[in-house]
């Protein structure tokens, strides 16, 4: 039963997320989703999830938070808007996902969820928790549809009626008892099919699943190796990720620039053109990049990249 100091507690903790610059918090109780268990298995046997095995093993824990954090009752979920209407300046210049134009979003997330445990902490001293930011065994989009933050659009991505799609997420664990959000049960895309079809590479499946194994995302960030040569011209000059099932998207029609020191744009990368890209020394990678998404790519692959998509491989 949810009594009046759980509904108390649950918005002090929900004023203190949007205080610490998170754009959206919910409660969900904790609880196994087993039913999302066939379908991440189904999805793994397939091959989809190519190189990236992690995805496919410990799926019980993945879905479970109990086993994560012993006696886990609540399972707070933020969001923190990434989004920035800048763009690189060189049209010829290779792209960069929006994401990447700042630094690592992992500990920026995981610093300010650990402020958010601290705060749970001064007020329910015993409290235990864990954090989570894309860095471990979470199911992140069924907890935040389970917290009511939105629904998976047809291109996988989680999707808010407020603020669109162009957001991290991040995970808190507490072995506290709240009070919680309504699921959110709706899916809004109706018989919208645009990500689906403006895929360049027709990556989307008709189930609100990616075959990563055509995804641009995955093979220009994950894959350890350069991209396809049979490929390359339909990247559309894409080097790191891809934006372009988000970009169509009609609910990002209200995306508005996120506010986030760390994820402002780094002026001097914008302003790269073609030849700086092809011309760019690992040293100069290192010294530029390091801290932020681009800097886990290897630079020689990153660089073969840069030549295949943009037709100047030699």
């Amino acid at each position: 039963m949810v009594s009046k100091d759980h509904i108390h507690l649950s918005t002090l903790i929900k004023t203190r997320a949007l205080e610490l610059g998170f754009d959206l918090c919910g409660i969900a109780g904790s609880r196994p989703l087993e039913e999302h268990i066939p379908r991440v298995k189904e999805w793994c046997s397939s091959g989809m999830h190519s190189g990236m095995d992690y995805l496919c093993r410990d799926i019980g824990k993945r879905s479970d938070p109990e086993q994560l954090l012993p006696g886990a009752r609540s399972v707070i979920v933020t969001a923190l808007n990434y989004y920035t209407g800048i763009s690189q300046s060189d049209k010829k210049a290779p792209v960069l996902s929006r994401y990447a134009f700042g630094k690592q979003y992992q500990p920026v997330i995981k610093e300010r969820l650990t402020r958010l445990l601290d705060y749970v902490r001064s007020l329910c001293p015993d409290t235990d928790g864990r954090v989570f930011s894309d860095t471990g065994p979470v199911l992140e989009k069924a907890w935040a549809r389970e917290a009511g933050l939105g629904w998976p659009g047809k291109h996988s991505v989680l999707i808010n009626d407020r603020i669109g799609s162009f957001f991290f997420l991040g995970v808190l664990l507490l072995d506290i008892e709240l009070a919680y959000d309504k699921p959110y049960e709706e899916a809004l895309c109706g018989n919208c099919r645009i990500c689906i079809d403006s895929c360049p590479v027709q990556a989307i499946n008709e189930n609100n699943t990616i075959d990563t194994r055509k995804c641009i995302a995955y093979l220009t960030i994950e894959s350890k190796v350069p991209v396809p040569v049979e490929m390359a011209d339909r990247f559309g000059r894409r080097v790191f990720g891809c934006d372009r099932c988000q970009e169509v998207c009609p609910w990002n029609k209200m995306a508005v620039n996120n506010i986030v020191p760390e994820f402002r744009p780094d002026p001097e990368m914008l302003s790269m053109n073609e030849d700086d890209w092809l011309n760019l020394r690992e040293d100069e990678f290192e010294k530029m990049f390091g801290g932020t998404p681009l800097g886990r790519k290897k630079y020689k692959v990153l660089m073969e990249n840069i030549r295949l998509v943009t037709g100047t491989d030699t």
